[in-house]
């Protein structure tokens, strides 16, 4: 794909802002701080830099053709999870054909067990990036003892001038049971809207984009809960069905990627940049091609065995659009 319109310096006009869980995106290395021996050569998954190559190869290209139907470029914000550390991303961003696209990123090492967080890229002409931090997400993980969890990624910054918070998320997984659970991501939740309640202390009718795995479904409370701040609108929620998702699980889709938006961007009002689109990125070459879970994402793994696939997650993203 062709990026040479960057020099062209033409009038963009159309914006997308995509969240892309990216399935453990280690680096081949052992890390000694880390519960991350399964990603190298000699650990059970068998993860060689050829392997690792492959996967940013795909990733690269998969995060270059989102939204590109509508505005012929790539995505001028990606939040993504699974991510090891800033060599991933930076590798990443150096694998063609991202490596012809003005990209920078945005990552802070979280308190997570196995060394996977969050980050955020960016298209720095289009995007500002004002301030940035990580916000730790604090739970119980039984005995009183804080579980090692991602962080939430905070990022202030202007894209086509315009000042938005970002906050790029990765909730506590259902893998010990969703009721079991449900109280981890309830936290999640108050712990962005506390947040808010910050902001605009000093930033009044600020807008927002909160976006992420949130591993609960948009009608799941801790959602709700969410949504319930500042009348966060959800667009990626009507595009759940029985038979779309954003992964499946046990032949069962779930929506759990979502951007979420405050009402500044529905308005008709000139000069400011409104909704336009919401997808799922759920393009044929990202799905099993056969087999039992023909049209599922194609992952790189099922257990250890390794299927060579890009991620267990579609994309998702939204447009915004400048009204004239």
């Amino acid at each position: 794909m062709n990026f040479s319109f960057f020099k062209r310096k033409k009038a963009i006009t159309r914006h997308t802002i995509a969240f892309y869980n990216v399935e453990n995106l280690f680096d081949p290395l052992e890390n000694e701080d880390t519960l991350d021996a399964d990603f190298t050569p000699k650990g059970v998954k068998r993860w060689t830099t050829h392997r690792y190559r492959r996967k940013l190869q795909q990733l690269a290209t998969t995060i270059s053709e989102i939204g590109t139907s509508s505005t012929g470029r790539p995505p001028d914000l990606v939040g993504v999870a699974e991510v090891e550390n800033k060599l991933v991303l930076q590798e990443l961003l150096a694998t063609e054909p991202l490596k012809t696209v003005p990209y920078d990123f945005i990552h802070y090492d979280s308190a997570d067990d196995r060394g996977i967080d969050t980050g955020l890229l960016y298209n720095k002409e289009t995007f500002e990036v004002v301030a940035s931090q990580a916000i730790p997400l604090v739970v119980d993980g039984g005995n009183a003892v804080p579980e090692g969890t991602r962080d939430i990624l905070y990022v202030l910054g202007k894209l086509n001038g315009e000042p938005m918070h970002l906050f790029v998320n990765h909730w506590p997984s259902k893998r010990d049971g969703d009721l079991a659970t449900e109280y981890k991501r309830i936290i999640a939740a108050n712990t962005i809207t506390g947040f808010m309640t910050d902001i605009e202390k000093k930033y009044p009718n600020a807008s927002y984009v909160v976006m992420g795995d949130f591993n609960d479904d948009p009608s799941s409370v801790s959602i709700q809960t969410l949504k319930g701040f500042n009348s966060l609108y959800n667009p990626i929620e009507k595009l759940q069905t029985p038979k779309r998702g954003s992964v499946n699980y046990q032949k069962s889709w779930c929506l759990f990627d979502q951007i979420l938006l405050s009402p500044n961007f529905l308005t008709d009002k000139k000069g400011t940049l409104t909704l336009a689109d919401a997808n799922i990125f759920d393009v044929e070459h990202l799905k099993e091609c056969k087999g039992k879970y023909k049209g599922s994402p194609f992952r790189t793994y099922v257990g250890s065995r390794y299927l060579g696939g890009i991620s267990d997650h579609f994309p998702v993203y939204i447009q915004l659009e400048l009204k004239k």
